[in-house]
């Protein structure tokens, strides 16, 4: 079964990590700016034994769901997040922060 958990350090940097089985299967690096009301996401990364089972967009969707529920903007700096906001952009328009 798999699970996934957001650890933020105190500074606003952490991790949303997915656990399969209790073992870490992978994880996104993240930052938080509370005061702006945004997270950035840096990168993306599945353990390769996990591979091709969706793992990537497991971390996605918990990005989004911890971002609405915060009232967050996401700043897609990782290429997989930037390419998944891009290709279905209407579904993540409330989110997207885009810089100008």
């Amino acid at each position: 079964m798999e699970k996934t958990a957001v650890v933020l350090q105190d500074n606003g940097s952490g991790q949303i990590s997915l656990y399969s089985d209790e073992q870490k299967a992978g994880f996104m690096e993240i930052s938080v700016d509370l005061d702006q009301h945004l997270l950035t996401v840096y990168h993306t990364e599945v353990e390769e034994q996990y591979n091709g089972r969706g793992f990537g967009k497991l971390l996605l969707e918990a990005l989004v769901q911890y971002s609405r529920n915060n009232q967050l903007r996401v700043r897609p700096l990782c290429p997989f997040v930037h390419a998944q906001f891009k290709r279905h952009e209407e579904k993540y328009q409330d989110i997207w922060y885009k810089e100008h």
